[in-house]
């Protein structure tokens, strides 16, 4: 999907500048392959948790003043450690790499987070940020 396309809901409304102010934030982030995937398989059942991850979590917290995008991208690595949501793990250590975090930064992250939360949640962590690195070329 085009970057520049315009997105409209299963409906066919029209969406907020909000989401297409977060469809920007998230694609940056993310990387558009993933975004405009997951975009294209919503259905009428999911896209109401599409619209509002986006316009809320993409565009209302990601773009607001305070913390810049590094930051944020610490916090969540260690927040989704601890709640042990792999995929979520997996996309977030791969906008963590486009938000600029190096490998020894992610590394220390999950130190942190096997004292933290935990061994296990640690080792799952060090896993999954491999498989992103390899899948990465980092």
């Amino acid at each position: 999907m085009n970057s520049q396309a315009k997105i409209t809901s299963p409906d066919g409304n029209q969406l907020s500048e909000r989401f297409h102010e977060g469809l920007k934030t998230r694609r940056e982030v993310l990387g558009e392959a993933y975004v405009d995937s997951s975009i294209a398989k919503a259905t009428d059942f999911n896209w109401p948790v599409q619209e509002l991850v986006t316009e809320y979590c993409w565009d209302a917290i990601w773009n607001r003043p305070g913390l810049d995008r590094r930051t944020r991208s610490f916090l969540n690595l260690g927040m989704i450690s601890a709640l042990n949501r792999p995929h979520e793990l997996k996309l977030h250590v791969r906008g963590a790499i486009n938000n600029g975090l190096s490998k020894e930064e992610i590394r220390e992250v999950l130190l942190q987070v096997a004292i933290y939360c935990g061994v296990p949640a640690s080792i799952d962590g060090f896993r999954l940020a491999q498989e992103v690195f390899d899948d990465m070329g980092v």
